[in-house]
């Protein structure tokens, strides 16, 4: 609306302004034009009241825009989960969420309003001009289109330029993102310069992509400036000989001069404004590819709703359970069979890549079987709302995130809006009382980054007060004794024990600390379960993980490995 009238405003600037010269011409004096240079000023404000003001409603709309994509792609993420995330770079999804979609201000702010500028006023140009001098009209007519066919030639090439640039500045960011969180192992094994060139080539790459960019923007406004002006001198040589033989009117003359600039102006600032906003539309057009990607099936729900079934008296089947992932040419679990019985600790054991950790990543439905599926009291899995179901469980993974907040906000994340007696009561049964009362300011210690100052098993034990915290009926924990000492190893297995208490536990771990005889110990390799007895067979078995767990299984029986849990007919 902004625009509309900011274009009926330069038709009454050149209407007016013809209409004083050509008085002035005459010999009209200043008490005649008054009234219409009063006009003329009121109009001129209102031209530049009006892009002030379509300026700042295109930048609030830019903001909301912002806004709805950034919470649009953050809840995505969410939706997708640990697996799809996985896949990404944090950098690159960094940028894009940030720096990549602040570069829709000049698309909005710009780009946009000028594209309602470029139809509406040389429209309204071409009609005002027709309507005074036919031959002048017929000439605009012939020559506009050839502004935005040029633009749009150019354009073509400068979105492919402003696209490659967009992801070389995605692979800059995410690679040093990467660099960065991991600059103490650089340095430790002198890989560092390494590391400094390869930065120095991406950064080398992307200037000169976005020096290309610029390149084609500055020769396309050459190309868009020669056009108009071109068209605009045919106007006026035309003009100025009918004028000089009398077969036109100084006022008419006058006001097709005026106007005739104006109808191809938008069109070339609409160009420029193109080239500027080019990065920001090749962002936002990589955030609705994630917002169109779908998440992974899971499967065929029941209609209806369900109530999550409880897990502290339901078993929980796995039932030809397959997984596998693209581009990986065998399956991370094949064919697996099995029931976790309520209340039971089932500790699952393996080589690295043996898809333990995708076993726990289906009971988390970060990962969705590719066939067979999972049931819990008889209730598909994949039927319960995801939500519910994680309302039942507590994770403890490899790596926990501890943010930069305090020690009592971290651990009450385990359970939003707990008292600060439930925090510090979980604490001091995960054992982390101790060295958080040793802390500056206690439990309103306030943590750094990823929490680098806490040593791995004080980390550890902080994520664990969540577990104790939530309450939940089944917990699984990923490599809980991972990057410990023998002793801290050992403090935290005793914890799991006591909250594994009245709950099922799933326990994934190569560590003797936590393979303490108790409950079932599973082996998993190839995708494929079996049971675990001690025996000889497990003793000398020759791998490191194993020998890890020789001194908390013994030595026993002759009997070796019982029959295989999960294995497909053809293994």
């Amino acid at each position: 609306m902004l625009g509309l009238a900011w274009t009926g405003l330069i038709l009454a600037q050149a209407g007016l302004l013809a209409h004083v010269l050509s008085a002035a011409a005459a010999g009209a004096g200043a008490s005649a034009l008054r009234g219409s240079l009063v006009l003329l000023l009121a109009v001129l404000a209102g031209r530049a009241i009006t892009t002030q003001a379509g300026e700042a409603a295109a930048l609030r709309a830019a903001a909301v825009v912002k806004e709805r994509l950034r919470s649009g792609l953050a809840r995505q993420a969410l939706r997708l989960g640990p697996g799809w995330l996985g896949q990404q770079r944090p950098g690159e999804v960094a940028e894009l969420a940030t720096g990549g979609l602040d570069s829709l201000d000049p698309y909005f702010a710009r780009y946009l309003p000028q594209l309602v500028l470029a139809v509406a006023v040389p429209v309204a140009v071409l009609a005002a001009v027709s309507a005074a001098d036919w031959i002048s009209g017929l000439i605009i007519a012939v020559t506009l289109p050839l502004i935005p066919l040029f633009a749009a030639l150019v354009g073509l090439r400068t979105r492919a330029q402003a696209h490659r640039s967009w992801q070389l500045l995605a692979g800059l960011s995410g690679h040093f993102l990467d660099v960065v969180q991991g600059l103490a192992t650089l340095k430790l094994f002198g890989r560092s310069a390494a590391q400094e060139q390869v930065i120095a080539e991406i950064t080398g790459e992307y200037r000169s992509s976005v020096m290309a960019t610029l390149r084609i923007a500055f020769l396309s406004a050459l190309v868009l400036e020669l056009s108009a002006s071109l068209a605009t001198a045919l106007v006026a040589v035309e003009v100025g000989l009918r004028l000089l033989y009398g077969h036109m009117g100084y006022s008419t003359a006058l006001l097709v001069l005026l106007l005739t600039p104006e109808a191809y102006l938008p069109l070339r600032n609409a160009s420029a404004q193109f080239h500027a906003s080019a990065g920001g539309v090749t962002a936002a057009g990589r955030v609705f590819e994630i917002l169109d990607t779908a998440a992974a099936p899971s499967g065929r729900p029941t209609p209806g709703r369900l109530t999550v079934p409880d897990l502290r008296c339901q078993p929980i089947r796995f039932n030809r359970v397959t997984v596998a992932y693209p581009g990986r040419p065998m399956p991370a679990v094949a064919g697996l069979d099995l029931t976790v019985r309520p209340g039971e600790r089932l500790t699952i054991t393996g080589e690295n890549g043996a898809g333990k950790t995708t076993l726990l990543s289906l009971l988390l439905r970060f990962t969705a079987p590719t066939a067979g599926r999972i049931e819990v009291g008889g209730v598909d899995l994949s039927a319960i709302p995801a939500q519910a179901w994680r309302e039942g469980l507590a994770w403890l993974p490899q790596h926990p995130a501890l943010f930069g907040w305090s020690v009592a906000e971290n651990i009450a994340l385990g359970r939003p809006g707990a008292s600060r007696a439930a925090v510090e009561r979980a604490a001091t049964l995960a054992g982390a009382a101790c060295f958080i009362s040793e802390l500056p300011a206690g439990y309103e210690t306030l943590l750094d980054e990823r929490a680098l100052r806490l040593s791995a098993g004080q980390r550890k034990k902080i994520a664990l007060a969540r577990l104790f915290l939530r309450d939940a009926p089944l917990l699984l924990l990923d490599e809980p004794a991972e990057h410990l000492d023998q002793a801290s190893a050992a403090e935290l297995g005793a914890a799991i024990v006591r909250l594994s208490a009245d709950r099922t536990v799933i326990v994934v771990s190569h560590r003797g600390e936590m393979i303490d005889g108790s409950g079932r110990t599973l082996l998993m390799r190839d995708g494929a379960l079996t049971e675990l007895t001690p025996g000889p067979a497990l003793a000398e078995h020759p791998t490191s993980t194993f020998r890890a767990t020789r001194s908390a299984i013994g030595a026993a029986s002759a009997a070796g490995a019982a029959p295989a849990i999960g294995a497909a007919p053809a293994q």
